[in-house]
């Protein structure tokens, strides 16, 4: 499917979504926001080369029936309605998510995973992740300010607040209140390559040194695939690590 955005073909729409969940930071929400704005503008004017549309989302649960997470806010409502590529569970400024807020979050952020969402997180957001049991035998960062507390409530998970981002393929955690600027370069990166991602960086006064794809991340298959049984061993995979990998 071609698309036509400011007069330049595009091959085809890949979307990420960000989830409004209680206590989030409204900054990190149109922050990305923003951000993946301004790369669509920089990579329209690639016209040698058939790069993707990022497609903002905003979801959150309903007021009627909180289980049930949507979209609430969608930057090309003309595309297909298909799981996120990928999903961003942002800042917060208040205590962490409790479990109780969490649950229809966790459940649907668990089934999107399994279904080859890659799923991250920024500060706070962390807890989001953990209580989709997301993180657990994995390392991740999160906010200093939160991580004895998340270290407390779930002990399977090794938090590491030295690390700016932990790109582990299939979930990536990034630390700090406005660390959603790493963790947006380097989403950019991984999508439309590193022409965008330092053009929007310049753009954005973003620093993207130390940011590359290959200081974070060991290698990333792809997720965005229907084979569920194929999903599972990539999962497994990328919690437990490949001695041949």
């Amino acid at each position: 499917m071609a698309i036509v955005t400011h007069g330049i073909k595009r091959s085809s729409y890949v979307e990420i979504g960000i989830i409004k969940y209680p206590g989030y930071l409204e900054s990190s929400v149109l922050g990305l926001t923003e951000l993946f704005t301004v790369a669509n503008r920089f990579a329209n004017s690639h016209v040698d080369t058939q790069l993707p549309v990022i497609r903002v989302t905003h979801w959150q649960g309903s007021p009627q029936d909180p289980r049930r997470i949507k979209r609430i806010f969608d930057s090309h409502t003309g595309a297909r309605d298909v799981v996120p590529r990928i999903l961003i569970a942002p800042s917060s400024l208040v205590r962490p998510i409790s479990q109780e807020e969490a649950a229809p979050y966790a459940a649907w952020l668990n089934r999107s995973h399994a279904h080859g969402s890659v799923v991250t997180s920024v500060c706070g957001g962390a807890f989001l992740l953990a209580e989709a049991k997301l993180l657990d035998g994995r390392t991740a960062t999160t906010h200093w300010y939160y991580a004895d507390a998340l270290k407390e409530r779930y002990p399977g998970i090794k938090v590491d607040v030295e690390k700016i981002v932990i790109d582990d393929g299939d979930i990536i955690t990034a630390g700090g209140m406005t660390a959603w600027t790493s963790l947006g370069i380097l989403l950019i990166h991984k999508l439309v390559g590193s022409a965008v991602m330092l053009e929007t960086a310049r753009f954005m006064l973003v620093d993207p040194s130390g940011r590359e794809q290959s200081f974070y991340s060991r290698f990333s298959p792809r997720l965005d695939h229907e084979d569920v049984e194929i999903l599972k061993v990539q999962h497994w995979l990328q919690k437990n690590g490949c001695p041949q990998c």
